[in-house]
């Protein structure tokens, strides 16, 4: 079948404009959402419930496992004090295969063992630690009772302690693990290839969200630009340079962010950065349309181009440093496996294997661009006069991208007029090349593809300001009344003052939930503005008191709260138990809707 020039410009213009005007609906959540199935799990002191029993020179301890939980037996770790113990007589273990540790010997439905005591003087503690997993695949982070001793030689008191009793239970993180914790574990248990192979697949599931988005138009520009008919080898080499670029500088980009924070992020994210980019794109896209050439000067061109004709490899080169600027796009996003790869590299200092990691995971995120590359590339026909049409098309591309950086400088719903605008300006442009083509087939299907452009793009606008007419009209009470239901923040200034102020909410019996935010973080402003005046967040953190300190500047004051608790990037969400010790392993990083965030809190908290 022969192929038709403007219907194929219209495709491919078609499926990228719909893949950047999604990205706007996207977040970290639904990624998670991809590589989670989250069943309901015990928390700790439910899945294995301890006590114990002094008697003379013996501590008994017992752990009751409910089903589908078990408990490894090289896990059991005491540290004394004022006391000391022998080793423990275990009962026979089991042996299992799990993806966390291995073969291991573990104990199931119940378990009791015996610790010889040598020497125990008056205010002997025993400090035990434990880990348990559950058989649907939940790891449990590892938590310590506390045991207090009679003195050996005593009168023979048998003394036990139940599970309720506070005294004695001080677990050291929460039962709920996020996902980057669950990805660092892995880092930690998985044998290399295993590794690499799980975070190529993730890579993969990135590629269709916003921090991905930008890069297919500029892809695609870079294989229609070449206009003329290319080669499936010649594309799959052009986007496979590209993608080089890009995993390359993505992963070093990653080991700067392990290694210096969240102030890194913070300047990519930086309104002046954001705004050059605007620039960038906005007059790269005027020259496509144009407005102007950008050329070097003449003396520099014949140099250039004497170069080129000597050597044809130049162009390569310059898309691999495209695919470094596109490393520069990409870097900012903070998502579930990135922070898990980065936290990794922060706490084991294996910089080598967290290259690796990140080097995967980014070449799983350039495989769907290789696969649209060269698919664009068998549909494109021979050269002609649709070239023209190419280079305004590849314009249009530009604007998208400039837009994506829009939202992320002015987070609101009016930014889907800028998308509005730019579908009617490319559909009529579009409408415009066609009415001056004679009358065919093709040209009815092409009308018919323009026509859907253009009532999609002006449903598009209009909705947007249906939408917030009818907000600002019929239910601006309802949503004001839902804006500020929520507890109002208490402003954090320093790390002294966060720690006064847990101190206070501690002495009322209150968790605590702290809000790291900025002004460069759009997903914290979907926290904001989504996820928090929700009544089941405010119903699940009743009784927390909602804390939270701008990041904006790069002050040493916010550095020092960064460093202190180890932040590699925006959004996240501090918690702290009523003790005031911090539930790492329920530390949410990434933006969260309103109903996995409650559920998460409530079993973060233990709240049921």
């Amino acid at each position: 079948m022969k192929r038709n020039p403007m219907l194929v410009v219209l495709l491919l213009l078609m499926s990228s404009l719909l893949s950047t005007m999604t990205s706007a609906q996207l977040s970290n959540n639904d990624m998670q959402d991809l590589f989670s199935d989250e069943p309901q799990f015990l928390p700790v002191d439910d899945a294995f419930q301890f006590d114990f029993a002094q008697t003379g020179d013996k501590l008994v301890v017992q752990f009751d496992i409910a089903d589908g939980y078990y408990l490894y037996k090289k896990q059991f770790k005491v540290v004394t004090k004022n006391a000391t113990l022998g080793e423990p007589t275990f009962p026979p273990a089991q042996q299992i295969e799990d993806e966390f540790f291995g073969i291991s010997d573990v104990f199931f439905d119940r378990v009791a063992f015996t610790y010889p005591i040598e020497s125990s003087i008056k205010d002997g503690v025993v400090k035990l630690r434990y880990q348990g997993c559950a058989s649907a695949g939940l790891c449990y982070p590892p938590t310590t009772k506390v045991i207090y001793l009679n003195a050996v030689g005593e009168t023979d008191n048998t003394i036990s302690a139940p599970l309720s009793a506070p005294a004695t239970s001080q677990p050291e993180t929460a039962p709920v693990v996020s996902q980057q914790f669950d990805l660092a574990d892995k880092l930690q248990q998985e044998s290399l290839p295993i590794t690499l192979a799980l975070f190529l697949l993730l890579g993969v599931g990135l590629a269709f969200t916003p921090c991905v988005f930008p890069m297919y138009p500029i892809v695609s520009g870079i294989v229609i630009g070449q206009g003329k008919e290319i080669k499936a080898s010649r594309a799959f080499s052009l986007s496979f340079v590209y993608v080089q670029g890009m995993a390359i500088t993505y992963s070093l980009l990653g080991l700067v962010v392990a290694s210096a924070g969240v102030q890194f992020q913070a300047a990519l994210q930086h309104p002046a950065i954001l705004i050059t980019f605007i620039v960038l794109f906005v007059a790269l896209a005027a020259a496509m349309f144009g407005a102007y050439e950008i050329q070097l000067p003449g003396k520099w061109q014949e140099k250039l181009t004497g170069v080129s004709n000597a050597q044809q490899r130049g162009s390569l080169t310059g898309v691999f440093v495209m695919g470094v600027l596109s490393g520069l796009i990409a870097s900012p996003c903070t998502t579930a496996p990135l922070t898990g790869i980065l936290l990794f590299i922060a706490q084991s200092g294996d910089l080598l294997l967290g290259f690796l990691a990140l080097y995967a995971l980014s070449l799983g995120m350039g495989i769907p661009l290789i696969i649209f590359a060269m698919t664009g590339g068998k549909l494109l026909p021979k050269a002609g006069n649709w070239m023209n049409v190419v280079k305004t098309t590849f314009g249009f591309m530009l604007l998208s991208v400039a837009i994506i950086f829009v939202e992320r400088l002015w987070n609101s719903e009016y930014t889907w007029l800028l998308w509005s605008g730019l579908g009617l300006a490319t559909f009529g442009y579009f409408q415009v090349i066609n009415q001056s083509s004679a009358s065919s087939f093709w040209k009815g299907v092409r009308s018919i593809v323009i026509f859907l452009g253009l009532f999609g793009s002006a449903m598009l606008g209009y909705q947007t300001i249906f939408n917030d007419v009818q907000t600002n009209t019929n239910t601006s009470v309802q949503y004001k009344q839902r804006a500020v239901s929520h507890p109002e923040f208490l402003v954090v200034k320093n790390l002294q003052d966060f720690q006064q102020k847990l101190a206070d909410a501690n002495a009322q019996g209150k968790s605590v939930m702290v809000d790291l935010y900025a002004d460069w973080c759009v997903a914290c402003k979907e926290f904001e503005k989504y996820t928090f005046p929700d009544p089941a967040v405010i119903d699940a953190l009743s009784n927390t008191v909602w804390m939270q300190i701008d990041l904006t500047d790069n002050t040493p004051t916010n550095l020092a709260f960064q460093e202190s608790f180890n932040i590699l990037g925006l959004p996240t969400i501090l918690l702290f138990d009523a003790q005031g010790t911090e539930l790492s392993q329920a530390r949410v990083t990434g933006f969260m809707r309103a109903e996995p965030f409650a559920q998460h809190v409530r079993a973060a908290l233990n709240k049921g």
